[in-house]
């Protein structure tokens, strides 16, 4: 076994990596940059060197500081977790070739299955079933639009070197062709350095089922399984289970036989995961599943393959990576029960998953289930890392339970005040469809604002504060409140006013008896606020210090930014005219990219941005004013 491993990532898959190394005895070593000084991984490893600026591009991504910290500190190996580095072949052979063992799969591996286009070539000739699209070399914006009216609307562009859902498009038509392949381009460059693109047939109802499969030096692979990662949001995985609904024993083994397949195509060894995309019309058939790509590392989601299979991969990491076979034959592994995960994101889904950042002033995960965080209550959320700060894990007998399990570990869970998308996981867990099984990766996207709109407090909930603050303070009665009063010959008033989320709100107030709420409270340190909790929603209800009602910047035409960022595309000009919904200006922000539209018809009066330059959150970009003209 290893004796000392240097961790080239941050956050949550740092301390999972952490977690197990100390218990298999081996010291760890952490890097981190400015932003990270601070940061749970840091504390948590035996050691920790500063690697550089807040920007992955200045830190986490350059190959050079993370070996010479990995020398300075005498770490035998590096382990790369996901994301950053860790399917950068070149990255992977430097690591050989500085004398350190790198904790992943050989760097030709990488290299054969990193480019999605080279990898479906080899896959079809290795008899594993591939979607029709368009590979080929020539990346001439004509030609790929050519093709794509070849392949039939609607297509999927995605980036040949990406992952992570980052550098997709839906395109429907030919209309939205151009725009669309400009913007996957640019955000393929700036995650990846490669702007190349590839086309896919757009499966109408598509599911996401991937293979997690295992190699070692000895000439052993084997699949533990499937996971069933159809429920998305923008291309990236939000709920993950194990195994698949609907999956029976003969597609499972036609769908594990070809991962395993796939993997001995390029001599894998180490974690690696096989994605295949299922055309879900029909329910799950082996004749109606396609290899779609491989990541060459392990995978957010490994805790389900884990909890199912009682199997550590991490531990397995770290056996292969120091010569050891696999600990066990595919004939020794099964499958257990069920298990779910649910990715906890610091967005507001309400507002198109827009990242939050901020101090985590609470952070209160509820019950005894799995948790995989990287952060604590007090850490900061920066704008320079991917907005997830905790995956949540459970794992029961049967499906349904492991659902319920999750929605009830999730809906009273407290992070506060960076907004997160707790609500909206659990209105996702306990959709009709979701609990059914009847999955797609469109699944999300139809629901709309019935599942990314939190609906709000009620009269009923206001009047369960309302009383929980009179049981708190003797200075606040609903009884006394400003509103509240005996009109003659018609039954009393029972306005009540309180602030929700730093908004006037009146409401009808109906008396509440003391212990029958149908709300959660959590205490702020003030008598005057409180946190309300109902259905994964957290609202900041307070005692109303004003009699006006406040109002919204966004009817008086103001263009702000959500948040800190980049500013990569702009589509307008000072005394231009205008419609709603038009684009203005697209935003860089925690690799991804957000559109700022008009709210309404106007011109644009006030215009203080320009491309390349970075704005802070609140920053006003531009102003439109409402007018007419020919």
């Amino acid at each position: 076994m290893l004796k000392s491993l240097l961790i080239a990532n941050r956050g949550e898959i740092a301390c999972r990596i952490i977690r197990t190394a100390r218990r298999l005895g081996v010291r760890t070593v952490a890097v981190y940059s400015d932003a990270d000084a601070r940061a749970l991984h840091v504390r948590a490893a035996d050691e920790a060197v500063h690697i550089g600026p807040s920007p992955a591009r200045e830190s986490y991504l350059v190959g050079e500081k993370i070996i010479a910290a990995a020398k300075a500190t005498g770490a035998e190996a590096i382990h790369p977790g996901y994301g950053f580095l860790s399917e950068n072949a070149a990255f992977a052979q430097a690591v050989i070739d500085a004398g350190l063992i790198w904790v992943g799969p050989r760097p030709a591996s990488i290299t054969a299955m990193g480019l999605k286009d080279a990898a479906k070539k080899l896959m079809a000739a290795a008899g594993v079933p591939v979607t029709p699209g368009y590979l080929g070399e020539d990346q001439d914006p004509k030609r790929l639009k050519q093709e794509a009216e070849a392949i039939g609307w609607p297509v999927l562009i995605k980036a040949v070197a990406g992952g992570g859902g980052k550098g997709m498009r839906r395109v429907n038509d030919a209309a939205e062709f151009d725009e669309m392949l400009q913007s996957c381009k640019r955000e393929a460059a700036s995650s990846f350095g490669d702007d190349r693109v590839l086309l896919e047939k757009y499966i109408e109802r598509p599911r996401h089922i991937e293979v997690q499969v295992f190699g070692d030096t000895h000439g052993n692979v084997v699949h533990l399984f499937e996971r069933d990662c159809s429920l998305q949001r923008r291309h990236q995985k939000v709920i993950e289970e194990a195994p698949a609904p609907g999956m029976d024993e003969v597609t499972r083994a036609a769908v594990c036989e070809a991962a395993v397949k796939a993997a001995k195509a390029v001599d894998y060894v180490g974690a690696g995961t096989i994605e295949f995309i299922a055309d879900a019309s029909e329910g799950l058939r082996a004749d109606r599943i396609w290899f779609m790509e491989m990541n060459t590392r392990l995978q957010v989601e490994h805790p389900v393959t884990e909890e199912i299979t009682g199997v550590d991969l991490v531990e397995w990491q770290l056996r292969v990576a120091s010569g050891e076979a696999l600990p066990l034959k595919q004939e020794e592994l099964s499958i257990d029960g069920w298990a779910m995960e649910a990715r906890l994101y610091a967005e507001d889904p309400s507002k198109g998953f827009l990242p939050s950042i901020g101090t985590l002033s609470v952070f209160t995960l509820c019950g005894d289930t799995r948790v995989d965080t990287g952060v604590e209550e007090g850490a900061t959320i920066s704008p320079y890392y991917d907005p997830m700060i905790a995956k949540v894990i459970v794992h029961a007998d049967e499906r349904q339970q492991a659902l319920e399990m999750l929605a009830g570990e999730l809906e009273f869970s407290v992070v506060w005040p960076v907004k997160t998308n707790i609500a909206f996981l659990v209105r996702l867990l306990r959709d009709p469809d979701v609990q059914a099984g009847d999955l797609d990766t469109g699944l999300i996207a139809r629901r709309g604002d019935a599942i990314l709109q939190d609906p709000g407090p009620t009269a009923r909930d206001l009047s369960d504060a309302a009383t929980w603050f009179a049981r708190q303070s003797t200075k606040f009665s609903p009884m006394a409140a400003p509103l509240f009063g005996f009109r003659l010959n018609r039954e009393p008033e029972r306005w009540l006013a309180l602030d929700v989320n730093g908004e006037r709100t009146t409401f009808d107030y109906q008396p509440t008896t003391v212990g029958a709420y149908e709300c959660g409270f959590q205490e702020t340190g003030s008598p005057s606020e409180q946190l309300m909790l109902k259905g994964g929603a957290r609202y900041l209800v307070s005692i109303s210090r004003t009699t006006g009602g406040s109002g919204s910047a966004a009817s008086d035409g103001a263009i702000v930014s959500p948040m800190p960022g980049k500013i990569i595309a702009l589509a307008i000009a000072k005394g231009e005219a205008v419609t709603k919904g038009q684009k203005l200006l697209t935003l860089e922000a925690m690799k991804m990219e957000h559109s700022l539209a008009s709210p309404f018809d106007g011109i644009v009066a006030e215009l203080n941005a320009e491309e390349g330059a970075q704005v802070s959150e609140g920053a006003l970009l531009a102003r439109i004013e409402k007018g007419e003209w020919e």
